[in-house]
């Protein structure tokens, strides 16, 4: 089925013609767990990569990350166990296999992440320390530096890169267009590096296989949890190409940002599930805890239950925020498990430790996003997806908490392997793929935060037939302000591209399920478990299909 009442898409974007080009085995898009994972792994199997990232290495989600990365564990612990807690949180849209695979094999990979560097937290006998979030029916967190997850993450696979003299960094490019050879196979990727020298402006990396690591689209909300760098860039990329992409609707909105009047940019800082797994609990205006008797987990709930606990809530009250109430765990106890929690909420002028948190929902993880297998690979030959960017079928309606470090550790090691198996030699671009200044265009970069507007008040946390109307209405009109090639028009262009795709499985999904809550359909319908699937053709026409679950 074709969509035709939504704004028209650019199958290219407006750019100058590369004036520089290098070769590389394969080039990675993106410097998170996912790609730097990923580019270790290539390295293992003796090829030379590329690492390309749009700002500078650590400027990714991963670093903000804070919980913890899900993992079995503790000996008491099992990989069924893990795997139903994922299904559950899914809500019947997880693939069985998909999820098989990251909960099997999670474990070697953490401890593979260990023997990198990376210290995480232990208890007195050395053994790890695990604790429990949202969804989660046993112990199995680990984390770092308390609430610090993340950056020791990043740390380490950022260090582990840099001793390697055959991973090549490419910092300040935002990627383009992807390059495909006569026979339709990725070959490369037309890229803007803000730089000296040879490489400065538009120009080509060719390579034999493409893995795209680009992260999240948090922001085409006006509040995420996800760094300014989050515009779906690799998602928008993969569409143009003609790779399909499946689950967008399915935007999880992480239940506890912190909300305050000295918080003003777009980015919300996050207070972790983790302090909800240690015994803080959700109240509203009058000190009522209102989870309780809406799930058997309560506070722990899957995200999206809790989520939408708390938008009922503001409905009802009116209120930006509700608070979570940590007092009760004591000062001493905070400082120790949660010091960049308490450091970020006490520069706002909020203790925890004596004072109630408020917080709200902010859009925090695309659990949809560039359809792949079970070795990453997309519809496009010799282009891999992995992280946030891809949709492996783990997540289903609703991501797990902390299965997200995870799913990037363990599908870049599989891309890594399926690479090495079957790596062809470099291709060239077909003829006329390189040529992107005749056949682009691209939008105003003041569109930006009129679309996150449009988005958050119509295709946010809760959503109708008649608010996604609107909403597709405005990306229209957005959509037709044009403007000229630049780093903020590509940027804007990609935010309007994913959005739109996002509003037209939101609007088709007639009913409420995961992360997808459609006011207007309430239940979760048994003719609806399966997944909107949508392409771009040669003709840049958006097309939908259904795939019902086996």
């Amino acid at each position: 089925m074709y969509l035709a009442d939504l704004p028209e898409l650019p199958r290219r974007l407006a750019a100058a013609d590369p004036g520089w080009s290098e070769t590389t085995d394969v080039l990675v898009v993106g410097s998170g767990v996912a790609g730097l994972t990923a580019a270790l792994h290539l390295r293992e199997q003796g090829l030379h990569v590329t690492v390309v990232t749009k700002v500078n290495i650590d400027d990714g989600s991963t670093r903000w990350a804070q919980g913890g990365i899900a993992a079995v564990l503790d000996p008491l612990d099992t990989p069924a166990a893990h795997a139903n807690d994922t299904e559950i949180a899914g809500v019947g849209l997880c693939d069985p296999e998909a999820v098989r695979v990251l909960v099997e094999e999670g474990p070697a990979r953490v401890r593979e992440l260990i023997r990198l560097g990376a210290a995480f937290d232990r208890n007195a006998d050395g053994s790890l320390m695990l604790t429990r979030e949202g969804g989660h029916r046993a112990d199995r967190i680990v984390h770092a530096g308390g609430d610090a997850t993340g950056a020791e993450v990043q740390r380490a696979l950022h260090e582990a890169v840099h001793r390697d003299p055959w991973i090549r960094l490419v910092e300040h490019a935002l990627v383009l267009d992807l390059l495909r050879g006569a026979d339709g196979r990725a070959c490369g990727l037309t890229l803007h590096v803000l730089g000296e020298g040879s490489e400065d402006g538009v120009g080509a990396i060719l390579a034999r296989a493409v893995v795209l690591a680009t992260g999240g689209m948090g922001q085409i909300y006006s509040s995420t949890t996800n760094p300014s760098v989050s515009t779906g860039d690799g998602v928008a990329l993969a569409l143009r190409a003609g790779a399909e992409v499946t689950d967008v609707e399915f935007v999880q909105f992480h239940p506890t940002s912190f909300v305050s009047a000295g918080v003003t940019s777009v980015q919300r800082p996050l207070i972790s599930e983790a302090l909800r797994g240690e015994g803080a609990h959700l109240v509203d205006e009058s000190g009522t805890r209102f989870m309780v008797g809406q799930h058997e987990l309560a506070e722990l709930a899957p995200r999206d239950v809790v989520a939408k606990g708390i938008h009922r809530v503001l409905l009802r009250t009116g209120a930006d925020h509700v608070y979570l109430d940590a007092r009760h765990l004591g000062g001493s106890f905070l400082e120790q498990r949660f010091p960049t929690i308490m450091a970020s909420t006490r520069a706002a002028g909020v203790d925890p430790a004596t004072e109630l948190i408020p917080v709200a929902p902010a859009a925090h993880y695309a659990s949809g996003g560039v359809r792949t297998d079970l070795h990453g690979r997309t519809t496009i030959p010799g282009l891999y997806a992995c992280g946030e960017v891809a949709c492996t079928g783990v997540h289903g309606a609703n991501r797990l908490a902390s299965n997200s470090l995870l799913e990037g550790l363990v599908f870049a090691k599989r891309i890594a392997d399926d690479i090495a198996r079957e790596l062809p030699p470099q291709d060239e671009p077909a003829p006329g793929s390189l040529l992107g200044a005749k056949s682009g265009w691209v939008v105003d970069p003041d569109v930006r935060a009129e679309l996150q507007r449009a988005m958050t008040r119509g295709a946010g946390v809760l959503r109708s037939a008649a608010s996604l109307e609107d909403t597709a209405g405005e990306l229209t009109r957005l959509g037709a302000r044009r403007d000229t090639p630049r780093n903020a028009t590509w940027e804007a262009t990609n935010l309007l591209t994913v959005a739109t795709v996002l509003v037209a499985a939101a609007r088709t999904r007639r009913e409420t399920r995961g992360c997808h809550w459609r006011e207007d359909h309430p239940v979760a319908e048994d003719e609806w478990r399966g997944h909107l699937v949508h392409a771009l053709d040669h003709q840049a026409r958006l097309s939908q299909t259904f795939e019902e679950m086996a």
